[in-house]
């Protein structure tokens, strides 16, 4: 896959799961138990993570590739 597709796929993943977070925000009083687990549980985290991947992925990506330990500049004995 193209980092461009995944960037976009990223990038609506994480504009999708905040309108929920907005909604829980600006919503009146009584209808934020209604949906308050799920906005917590499911929609918070995958937005951080979504966020978090868009920020930072290039790091993850470089630590989890299959490149010898030498590359990365851990001597092996």
């Amino acid at each position: 896959m193209k980092d461009a597709t995944t960037r976009s796929i990223f990038r609506w993943i994480h504009i999708i799961c905040s309108i929920p977070i907005i909604g829980y925000i600006y919503s009146p009083f009584e209808v934020i138990p209604n949906y308050a687990p799920a906005t917590r549980f499911v929609f918070l985290p995958v937005m951080l993570l979504s966020g978090l991947w868009m920020w930072k992925g290039h790091v993850v990506r470089r630590f989890v590739s299959e490149r010898p330990a030498i590359t990365r500049g851990i001597k092996v004995p």
